[in-house]
């Protein structure tokens, strides 16, 4: 099976890793910094074994951090206690795009974190078929 690691860009990495164990209990695993700029080139982290890269922006190679608040990527951070970290998350500094609800799909909510970076807190219920699917979202979606 194939996986996807997000590869994030930040302008402080330094800021996001802390901010990252702050939020989400990140343990920092790599980090690879220029000693003449201080520049973070490269970093690792995990949240509950979910691996993340990290770097600082890097113009000359077209590596721009995202605006805060506009971002074109979400990423889905599937967790046990979605309640416990989103509101960790939050007191850490993160904003709350959308409060963690319930759904067809689980338990989840929105946030951007101080960086740009839009996340998906969600804990997933077991997968329902498509027909129980079509009847939970009702006519605001077809389901195929």
């Amino acid at each position: 099976m194939a996986t996807v690691t997000p590869y994030l860009c930040a302008k402080d990495t330094a800021a996001a890793l802390k901010f990252y164990a702050a939020a989400f209990g990140a343990v920092e695993t790599s980090r690879w910094t220029d000693p003449a700029t201080g520049t973070v080139g490269h970093a690792e982290f995990t949240v509950q074994g979910a691996r993340v890269m990290i770097a600082d922006e890097w113009p000359d190679g077209g590596v721009y951090a995202p605006s805060p608040g506009r971002s074109s990527v979400s990423l889905v951070l599937e967790v046990d206690d979605v309640d416990g970290l989103f509101e960790r998350a939050v007191a850490a500094g993160a904003t709350v795009d959308r409060p963690v609800t319930d759904s067809p799909h689980g338990r989840g909510g929105w946030l951007y974190d101080p960086f740009g970076h839009r996340w998906h807190l969600s804990t997933p219920e077991p997968p329902i078929g498509k027909d129980e699917l079509q009847r939970a979202v009702g006519d605001d979606y077809v389901i195929s």
